[in-house]
């Protein structure tokens, strides 16, 4: 077995035939992990005595190592399809794990694949949209569902039917080594590279940290450390991008008195554990499909994010949130994602793809 499709093993090797073995899909990306962790919870409350796995991205396979929901990470090595060594690894990789079922929370073109690559007499109870899959999942409006509530029903079909809440309290840091102070608020200026339209410009997270300096609130930008440049333009707010992992993402969002930030991976975790969240959508994804789901979630849309006013996000900002530890009385919670459904939206802008 090849280094990058090693296992990170909790058990012994013979303990596999004690239990029985069951493998999670998900690739990625990163705001699709989150949104799966109530099903992620769902599948290990279910299947409280086996042998949970799951196959992921190299990206996401150190996080997923610290997951309270798995027993081992599988790293997919993404082989292409005429690579047939590559695919013939990574199918024995699979059989080896000897797995009665299989649960594909990706379910993409790429996810889908992968089910033919066991062997044929030793398929396992396939949870997804596989052609030939024992489980399927057969909602014809799954394309045009949020991503929670998409999982929800695939998982239904399969026979799992309740589903704890998305719990992010295991996920630590240390942010005490920033030395921010006291009142500080997340902004979330990048988003994928390849999505420019995703972003909300600049100058306009530079007119906000300006705002919130004079509440003596302090601006505080994260992000990968490709988007250093981006905070540079952003002079009034403290830096933090390419400094913060993803148990320090969850702390900083604990402690923020709001986020603000577009529609990326980032304003997931930072909703989820928490933190009073404001996403910024252009018409280049769907907010009706993937919005980040919190204990208080606001949504701006605007097709082209260049056109939306910095006075619609300041009026949009929690009049006195503090931290989680003191939610705000003055803000209702956020009605559920499929509650707010953009008359512009494109239904399968926002489907996972093969991160």
């Amino acid at each position: 077995m090849p280094p990058d499709a090693q296992a990170t093993m909790a058990t012994r090797p013979d303990a596999r035939s004690a239990r029985q073995n069951i493998l999670v899909v998900k690739l990625g990306a990163f705001g699709n992990i989150i949104l799966s962790l109530a099903a992620f919870a769902a599948i290990r409350q279910h299947h409280a005595g086996a042998r949970i796995s799951v196959l992921t991205s190299k990206a996401y396979a150190g996080w997923l190592r610290e997951f309270p929901y798995f027993d081992e990470v599988l790293v997919d090595p993404r082989p292409r399809w005429w690579d047939l060594q590559g695919l013939h690894r990574l199918g024995q990789t699979l059989a080896d794990g000897q797995f009665a079922r299989v649960y594909d929370l990706q379910t993409s073109a790429r996810s889908s694949r992968y089910f033919r690559l066991f062997p044929a007499k030793r398929r396992p109870q396939w949870s997804g949209i596989a052609f030939g899959c024992a489980l399927p999942d057969r909602d014809p409006k799954r394309n045009v569902l949020h991503d929670t509530v998409r999982q929800q029903g695939q998982l239904r079909q399969a026979g799992i039917s309740v589903f704890p809440p998305a719990d992010l309290s295991w996920c630590r840091g240390d942010i005490a080594r920033f030395g921010l102070p006291p009142a500080f608020a997340l902004l979330v200026p990048g988003s994928s590279p390849s999505r420019p339209a995703k972003r909300w410009p600049a100058v306009r997270y530079q007119s906000l940290a300006r705002h919130l300096t004079g509440k003596r609130i302090a601006p505080v930008v994260i992000g990968g450390a490709s988007e250093r440049d981006l905070a540079a333009e952003i002079p009034s707010a403290i830096d933090l991008t390419g400094q913060t992992g993803f148990g320090d993402l969850a702390d900083l969002a604990r402690a923020a008195r709001f986020a603000v930030g577009n529609d990326t991976g980032p304003m997931h975790l930072i909703a989820t554990a928490g933190c009073a969240a404001i996403t910024l959508f252009s018409a280049d994804s769907n907010p009706s499909q993937c919005a980040p789901s919190g204990r208080w979630t606001r949504i701006l849309q605007q097709p082209d994010l260049s056109d939306l006013a910095v006075e619609t996000v300041l009026q949009s900002l929690p009049t006195d949130c503090g931290p989680t530890d003191a939610p705000p009385t003055d803000v209702r919670p956020a009605a559920p994602p499929t509650d707010a459904r953009p008359t512009d939206a494109r239904p399968t802008d926002a489907r996972p793809t093969d991160a």
